[in-house]
């Protein structure tokens, strides 16, 4: 009988983990996406868009798709989905495996201010620059919507919605970026200050780099904290591991041939 894992995606490493996952014999799996971005690309196995209903509807999806354990691999911010996973696990008894890609580390000679949300962000921002690259998704521009007097370059994979800065451009892209692009872009918008959440890995990484060689101040979210009773894994392989010890294929029934020895003992 085959396992079935749900895999809570939308980043590189869920997209990597349904590829070896669906090459597996007697493995289901389906990954699910939030329908932000309106082209995702393609997945390997099942795919389903849209939220599931708060931690009740996602655990009744579990039950109702008899889903064999949950690994989240979802953006190191998405805080609801993970606390709505952990309690559908718990009420379900599925298993949780949260999947995140290390934090970045600053090195010699970055100049990093951390803080503890977007706000906190908003407000020491005036006092490190005039033109900031904001690089923290489409979806936090509010909380930067009333510094009418900063300079706002702001890179998403879709176009944002207000409100927002005043004072705005958007750069529509989408990773992995370069050192040599991302210093040509903070040269060409003569950026003094960028603003990015610690989402770790290197598709975005180059900014830093980047910003390091121009000596510009970073302002750098802290991630939220993961719940006490969940614990991250840093990549694929150790998702995997982890699979492997909590999803056991369940053994055949005494009345399936597979669970006979010799043909004449047989039922």
């Amino acid at each position: 009988m085959s396992s079935h894992i749900l895999v809570l995606g939308g980043t590189a490493e869920a997209r990597e983990l349904a590829t070896v996952l669906a090459a597996r014999d007697e493995v289901r799996v389906t990954s699910s996406l939030a329908g932000r971005v309106t082209r995702p690309g393609a997945l390997d196995g099942e795919v389903r868009v849209g939220g599931f209903g708060g931690a009740e509807g996602l655990a009744s999806w579990l039950r109702e798709h008899r889903v064999d354990a949950v690994v989240d691999a979802t953006h190191p911010f998405a805080e609801a989905i993970t606390r709505n996973a952990a309690r559908a696990a718990a009420a379900t008894g599925v298993p949780v495996v949260v999947l995140r890609r290390p934090g970045w580390r600053p090195g010699p000679g970055d100049r990093w201010h951390p803080v503890p949300s977007l706000h906190a962000a908003a407000e020491m921002l005036p006092r490190l620059g005039r033109r900031a690259f904001l690089t923290t998704g489409r979806l936090g521009l509010s909380a930067f919507a009333h510094l009418a007097e900063t300079r706002f370059v702001v890179r998403s994979v879709e176009p944002p919605e207000p409100p927002m800065p005043p004072d705005t451009r958007v750069v529509l892209a989408r990773g992995p970026f370069t050192v040599a692009g991302e210093t040509e872009l903070l040269r060409e918008h003569r950026i003094d200050v960028l603003v990015t959440k610690d989402s770790g890995g290197a598709a975005t990484a180059a900014k830093l780099s980047a910003a390091r060689e121009l000596g510009l101040p970073v302002v750098v979210v802290r991630r939220p904290p993961l719940s006490p009773e969940l614990t991250a894994v840093p990549d694929v392989t150790a998702v995997l591991e982890r699979l492997d010890r909590v999803v056991r294929p369940t053994p055949p029934s005494p009345a399936d041939p597979r669970a006979c020895g010799a043909a004449d003992t047989c039922p």
